[in-house]
């Protein structure tokens, strides 16, 4: 056996000397991707040690690692290579910078943490939105019919009876005279019951008796002939009043349609399905027959009918109204409404007109179309506004193919003060079967005898047939809690993101600070200006933000324009295009928001500022220290004795003072106000619902 080899020389070298190492300056941090940057830097990185794998034992300092400052710009550390300690900064001041950047730098983090919580919440109910609809298209593509997978309730409640008879909750015979009821029932039910997964058989039970018991009549057919609806052409309330009652009268299981004029500025994304009819028909007008295109599509599910003229070009312009034919435009609009609903073979049970725009409907209609086979056919007239009626010579009514000698009477259509003139409005009360007035403010009696130019004694010989109706918001557009306007949604419930809203309107309108009241207006052709300039100096004063914007129609006076030149400032902001989106934003933001008055009759600022969480200020005040309240008359509604009893007091010095001294006091009282309804279905539906019941034909 081969005896191994020995590296005898390689074994009997000494060992190698120890390895030296150099000292390294580090100079201080100045940004780039391994060092923390000083304030100065654009935006945060992460912190990191700066260090060096290598040290020298010459030189001064220890072999433990001893840091020594040489200059003012470097740090000399001396490292042991057989040393675990981990070299550090021992100056002080190097330290307390980097731990203030550190700090600086979890704000910026957790601020872009919460924006971006944010942006995710919105973006997840956009989300859920948006699978709403993917289920509804799913359920079509699949051939199931929109309205059979609504009917899923329907079906559901029918085997919920059968459970009650297992179960021993009900007896046979119950069951079976309840299932003939609610298939008989079938429209009502499904609209009545569309929610019942959660609710347990005794209850179910107990609502099904009682709604049972109830008299239930069939479902309506209702056309509205208007000239506005909201989001299809809108100037005022009564566009959203349209919307807003036609569709709470069609979750009923009623039939709902409405018929507006085709203007070229109309909204085409507010209509599902528009389209153009292949047919077209032919209209009376000035002693002619006019030829009509005709548009349809929906809206929020109601039914909608455009009217286009091919000829005429009454609709071809900017405004839906404002024009010195007017009358020539709407009454064509009101006389080619009627043709259509004769020539298209509809037979509803009532006709729902608005305003002067389409009063002349009522004369028509029973002068000429009532005998056309709508004798079953009622009238009701919808008035917001007593104060326009619309006076016109009586030969113009020969042009939608009245008699003026027949109605240029005084019981008719002549006005009572101006007997040489026929009143439009005067002749839809006198015809109609049912008047509704629309205020929020006033009593029945109190619009009677209040009303100006000659309509009193009209309205008192129609007493019986009038009725008071509020006004309302539009509960899908005016909520914070639905609002597709806000950066935030919020509730009563839920009031932290009316804090987000409040930073967003600053950062939108560029105001400095965070802690300052914002005080919003949003200036219509009923503001007050020399108020409102008055009203802007004590909030200035008294250091808050104040923003103005244009109401969409109005008019920008001398006044106005004077207040920008005088009143300058970081303070304050003037908007003078009006922004729906920024006025959603306004009133979610502000924290008062002032009102031309509390005796308009539609309150719609006041209760949009109330829903919103932000306090309604009267803006009509002589003086900001003393302040007299004039007669309200006789409020009609909860809101309007909540807002005149709450707010009807207060100045403008006044709330500022309070929400500085007692803070918790308007935040208890904004979350009250938000909690309260003040939708148009909540009020309008039972009333308008008893008024349709009582003039349908039986």
């Amino acid at each position: 056996m081969e005896t191994p080899r020995l590296a005898v020389g390689a074994a009997s070298r000494p060992p190698p000397p120890t390895p030296r190492f150099r000292r390294r300056r580090f100079p201080r941090p100045r940004g780039g991707v391994h060092c923390f940057p000083f304030a100065r830097a654009a935006r945060p990185v992460l912190l990191t040690r700066c260090s060096s794998s290598s040290s020298s034992r010459e030189g001064n300092g220890d072999s433990r690692g001893k840091p020594r400052r040489e200059s003012s710009s470097t740090v000399r550390l001396d490292v042991d290579a057989d040393s675990d300690q981990v070299p550090s900064l021992a100056d002080e001041g190097d330290v307390g910078e980097l731990f203030r950047l550190a700090q600086r730098n979890i704000l910026y983090i957790n601020k872009q943490r919460l924006m971006a919580m944010e942006e995710l919440k919105k973006l997840q109910d956009e989300n859920n939105l948006l699978l709403e609809e993917i289920q509804v298209l799913e359920t079509e593509m699949q051939g199931i019919p929109l309205e059979a997978a609504q009917s899923l309730s329907f079906s559901e409640l029918l085997l919920r009876i059968d459970t009650m008879v297992i179960s021993g909750m009900i007896s046979m015979a119950e069951a079976s005279d309840l299932r003939e009821k609610v298939v008989t029932n079938r429209s009502i039910i499904q609209s009545a019951f569309s929610d019942i997964h959660h609710k347990p058989n005794t209850e179910l039970l107990s609502e099904l008796r009682l709604f049972l018991r109830k008299p239930i009549e069939k479902p309506l057919h209702i056309v509205h002939i208007c000239s506005e609806m909201y989001p299809i052409a809108s100037s005022g309330s009564l566009s959203t009043y349209v919307a807003s009652l036609s569709c709470e009268i069609q979750k009923k299981g009623n039939l709902v349609e409405v018929i507006l004029p085709k203007y070229t500025s109309i909204n085409v994304d507010g209509i599902h399905g528009l389209r153009r009819a292949e047919a077209e028909y032919e209209s009376y007008f000035g002693g002619v027959w006019h030829k009509n295109k005709i548009w349809t599509g929906t809206s929020s599910g109601v039914g909608l009918v455009l009217i286009e003229p091919s000829q005429l070009y009454y609709f071809s312009r900017d405004m839906l109204h404002g024009y010195p034919d007017d009358f020539e435009r709407f009454s064509y609009f009101s006389r080619a409404s009627l043709d259509y609903i004769v020539k298209s073979g509809k037979r509803p049970d009532i006709i729902h007109i608005h305003n002067w725009e389409t009063a002349i409907v009522a004369p028509l209609f029973w002068d000429i179309f009532a005998h056309q086979g709508l004798g079953n056919t009622r009238i009701l007239l919808t008035c917001q506004d007593l104060n326009s009626e619309c006076l016109e010579e009586p030969n113009i009514l020969e042009m939608c193919g009245l008699d003026p000698n027949k109605l240029h009477r005084p019981d008719r259509l002549q006005d009572t003060n101006k007997t040489h003139l026929v009143n439009i409005l005067k002749g839809g009360i006198v015809y109609s079967n049912k008047v509704i007035l629309m205020s929020s403010t006033d009593s029945k009696d109190s619009l009677i005898h209040g009303s100006r130019h000659g309509l009193q004694s009209t309205l008192t010989t129609h007493k019986e047939k009038i009725s008071v109706a509020s006004y309302g918001l539009d509960g899908e557009l005016w909520d914070p809690s639905k609002d597709i306007f806000l950066p935030r949604r919020y509730s009563a419930n839920d009031i932290e993101g009316k804090s987000i809203c409040r930073q967003a309107l600053r950062r939108r309108l560029r105001f400095n600070g965070d802690s300052s009241i914002i005080v919003g207006c949003i200036c219509d052709d009923n503001s007050d200006i020399h108020s409102l300039k008055e009203a802007v100096h004590v909030a200035l004063r008294r250091n808050s933000q104040v923003i103005i914007m244009e109401k969409l129609g109005s008019v920008v006076n001398s006044t106005l324009q004077a207040l920008k030149g005088e009143i300058l400032g970081d303070k304050i902001a003037f908007v003078e295009a009006y922004d729906e989106s920024l006025a959603h934003l306004i009133y979610a933001g502000s924290d008062i928001i002032l009102c031309s008055s509390f005796e308009d009759p539609s309150l719609q600022t006041a209760m949009k500022a109330i829903k919103y969480g932000s306090v309604p200020v009267q803006l009509n005040f002589p003086s900001d220290e003393s302040r007299e309240l004039e007669g309200h008359g006789c409020p009609n509604t909860a809101m309007s004795q909540y807002i005149i009893s709450t707010y009807g007091d207060l100045s403008l010095s006044q709330t500022l003072d309070d929400f500085n001294n007692d803070p918790s006091h308007w935040d208890r009282q904004i979350k009250d106000g938000m909690a309260r309804g003040s939708s148009w279905d909540m009020k309008c539906y039972n009333l308008h619902w008893d008024a349709y019941s009582s003039i349908r034909k039986l």
